[in-house]
């Protein structure tokens, strides 16, 4: 290191944390690497320790130039700005340690560029560009496409890419995976790749994402994995001494006065809801019961009030916070000594994640409480607990070859020059996410973008000349690509209206995208059934005094994921197994220790497996499932499928099993799914024995596509499919579309499109509902392991009294 910032170092920090002692040897001999450890282990600075030590030395031999060295990506504005903070501090004191050793004051420049940023700091960026440039995914997409601001990139040495794991899993990850392609191409050699994530698994399959190919092989990429059980103190408490004695409402309200204590014994607390109405709800009745200095924090708040919750946090002004997701990335918050789950987290690695904004420097205990108020939700929290304390992190999913991604990053190739078919597609390839992209997927992009299909006219956005095997751009392409660039969609919100027309209030996208015709829901306090829905209008009867079929937070839940699905499966026959073995107070003893639950959610955990088993004495696990027959009080009846692997899989086996019956019984139906259930609801008698054949491993695909095909979840998501690949415009000739345009124009192109199946936007609307919305693969499994007998189904006949579970 150069004796300036070795100095400086050494007066700022101890000596190296593990993961800085493996990556900045690494990283200084130009070599790729992804550092996977926890929150507070100082990530950010591993990556930026030798990138300013390598730039200072330039500067120092004269060899500085005026151009991007590094390019930082991150995933949030927030964490953008956050980080451009945390650089400024550093070169900061570095310029002062100069001036006091009377040696060169660095000259290293830090510009941030992302939907934020001023016009004018965007030209000043272009005449003198930093030399670390800060940006997100989708301002990387803009930047890569504009003339004069490329140039400034062809020297690129190292990028940096932070929190991989949040968007390595979604469409903005596929993006972001063949902009870096792109600027490889551009610069004509291989730049350091760095990556930055927090706890992840599998950790391989993260870092081939990060490396992408070359000549058909995976590029070379060091793994530094640092242990991510950080000290935890981790507990699941339960409010009563026994959950399935007292009801809701009074476990709910006990949470309350255990939340005031807590928060009463610690500095600062950090509570995490699942959703943002959660986070309203909790801090509206922390407030009530006189906690002072508490602020909620989450993404439909405005910027201003964001950062401001942020600057109180990190002066230490507020005694609590409470957040959706809005807080669990690295954005710097200060000192935090608890955080506060309420309910389950819904996987390992977002429990972590959370749990480990408490404790945020290096080697600090990371002290997390879960507190649930139902039991099934208790069940899954004590499964979470003993699973972060094994390090059984779930694993993630990235998505394959999407269409509406791949469609827009050959309009923005094409803005750089003209090129060559076989060429273009190779570069594609290189990416992770295409890597497998078969040849004829990718033609039939192009033929969309150049709009050569006679049977279905679009307008074409670039040329596409078959003979000499050559694309380009057609003019005014340049305008539409920047102004609709961007694969996160925006939401729309729907207009409710009674029968006779009078307006009753909104529901967002997410929550129409779940109604089906004949669907109970909750507004105002009031119950309505879902009639139809025609643009952005949704039409209801009142439905007063009838039980609602679909819950208020439909839509903005979390669904578990699969690996802790199975877990809680496992779970619930270790301690039915345990109770039959040893009795109840040694199952209790057991779950004290082994699940580091309190009293009160042993007491719980017991007595609700026995009250199940009681009832009906085969338990649904990950190796059997149960379907129980149901006659509620109007007479209908209601089959439960008791599969407990989480509502993505349900999700997609509840509508294939309602369209087997459908078409069996000629009977319409009803649905409901949770991560546990689903519930299947006949207005006439049928048959349990013989039920859950009806859907194999084999026919499962071709029900599911004949099944969603005409509902409000397909329109939705063909709108999104269509605005990512620019056949619907969100921003036309420098004007806004309105949401409700965007929905009319999408509905029209899906009238005329629906026969043609493997039209590009149409085969990735399939795609992202198979396996982005619902979980088709794991749905697959359980059904073949159902039919090879690893999972045993039983049947329970028809009772006036549902089972607990």
């Amino acid at each position: 290191m150069e004796p300036l910032v070795r100095d400086w170092f050494a007066s700022k920090f101890k000596g190296l944390t593990e993961p800085q002692a493996y990556a900045v040897p690494l990283i200084h001999d130009g070599k790729s690497v992804l550092v996977s450890s926890p929150t507070g282990s100082g990530k950010t600075l591993t990556a930026f320790l030798s990138i300013i030590n390598e730039l200072y030395a330039k500067q120092l031999r004269g060899e500085l130039e005026e151009r991007i060295y590094c390019l930082y990506v991150s995933p949030l504005k927030a964490l953008a700005n956050d980080i451009h903070r945390n650089l400024e501090e550093p070169l900061r004191e570095l310029t002062e340690l100069a001036q006091r050793e009377g040696k060169p004051v660095p000259a290293i420049r830090v510009g941030v560029r992302s939907g934020d940023t001023s016009p004018q700091e965007r030209q000043r960026q272009v005449r003198r560009p930093p030399h670390i440039f800060i940006t997100t995914p989708e301002s990387i997409a803009i930047i890569l496409s504009t003339p004069k601001f490329r140039e400034h990139f062809a020297n690129v040495e190292w990028v940096i890419l932070d929190e991989i794991h949040e968007v390595c899993s979604s469409k903005r990850g596929s993006l972001l995976s063949i902009c870096l392609e792109r600027l490889r191409e551009q610069t004509g050699r291989d730049f350091v790749r760095i990556g930055l994530s927090a706890t992840i698994a599998p950790i391989e399959e993260e870092a081939k994402f990060l490396a992408g190919y070359a000549n058909g092989k995976v590029r070379d990429m060091h793994i530094v994995e640092v242990d991510t059980r950080k000290s935890l103190d981790l507990a699941v408490l339960c409010p009563v001494r026994d959950m399935t004695a007292v009801p809701m409402e009074v476990a709910n309200a006990r949470m309350y006065d255990v939340l005031s204590d807590l928060i009463d014994q610690h500095r600062t607390t950090l509570i995490f809801t699942n959703t943002r109405s959660g986070t309203e709800h909790v801090s509206f009745k922390l407030k009530e019961r006189g906690v002072e200095d508490l602020e909620a924090h989450h993404g439909s708040l405005s910027k201003v009030t964001r950062l401001d919750v942020e600057q109180k946090l990190k002066d230490g002004l507020l005694k609590a916070a409470v957040s959706s997701t809005s807080l669990e990335l690295g954005i710097d918050i200060g000192y935090i000594d608890l955080v506060v789950q309420i309910g389950s987290p819904k996987s390992v690695a977002k429990g972590l994640q959370r749990i480990g904004r408490a404790g945020h420097a290096y080697g600090d205990t990371a002290v997390g409480r879960m507190i649930a108020f139902e039991p099934w939700d208790l069940m899954e929290c004590a499964t979470l607990a003993k699973a972060a304390y094994d390090g059984r992190i779930d694993r993630v999913d990235i998505p394959g070859n999407p269409l509406d991604v791949l469609a827009q990053a050959l309009v923005a190739m094409s803005l750089e020059k003209r090129w060559d078919v076989d060429e273009a597609y190779e570069l594609v390839r290189r990416s992770y996410s295409f890597h497998d992209l078969p040849k004829k997927d990718f033609l039939a992009v192009l033929d969309y973008l150049s709009s050569r299909n006679p049977d279905i006219k679009v307008f074409a956005k670039i040329w596409f000349d078959e003979e000499e095997g050559r694309i380009g751009k057609k003019k005014g392409t340049r305008m539409i690509y920047y102004t609709n660039v961007g694969t996160i969609p925006e939401e729309g919100t729907y207009h409710v209206f009674s029968e006779r027309g009078s307006p009753l209030g909104e529901l967002s996208e997410k929550f129409v995208e779940y109604l089906s015709p004949s669907d109970i829901f909750v507004l105002g306090g009031r119950t309505y059934q879902f009639v139809r829905a025609r643009g952005t209008s949704v039409y209801v009867k009142d439905a007063s005094g009838r039980r609602p079929t679909v819950p208020s937070w439909t839509g903005e839940m979390l669904p578990r994921s699969f690996d802790l699905s199975i877990e809680v499966g496992e779970f619930r026959r270790d301690l039915a197994a345990k109770i039959g073995k040893d009795g109840e107070k040694a199952a209790k003893e057991w779950l004290m220790e082994e699940y580091r639950v309190d009293a009160g959610s042993a007491q719980s955990l017991v007595s609700y497996t026995m009250e199940q088993v009681a009832l009906i004495p085969t338990l649904p696990t990950d190796r059997q499932v149960l379907l129980e027959g149901y006659l509620d009080v109007k007479g209908n009846r209601n089959v439960i499928f008791h599969f407990p692997f989480g509502r993505r899989v349900n999700d997609a086996l509840s509508r294939a099993y309602a369209f087997a019956i459908t078409e069996a019984h000629h009977t319409n139906v009803r649905v409901s799914v949770t991560d546990d259930n689903f519930m299947i609801t006949v207005p006439r008698r049928i048959e349990l024995t013989g039920l859950a054949k009806l859907v194999t491993s084999e026919n499962l695909e071709d029900y599911l596509r004949r099944a969603i095909r005409n509902t409000e979840l397909f329109k939705q998501r063909f709108r999104h499919c269509a605005t990512r690949s620019f056949m619907i415009l969100r921003n036309y000739k420098g004007r806004e579309v309105s949401i409700g345009r965007q929905q009319l124009r999408s509905q029209r192109v899906l009238d005329w499109l629906h026969e043609i199946e493997d039209f590009p936007v149409v085969k990735e609307t399939y795609n992202e509902i198979l396996h982005m919305v619902m979980d088709l693969d794991h749905a697959r499994e359980v059904l073949r392991r159902i039919e090879a007998g690893d999972i045993a189904v039983v049947e329970s006949d028809f009772a006036s009294l549902p089972s607990p579970f």
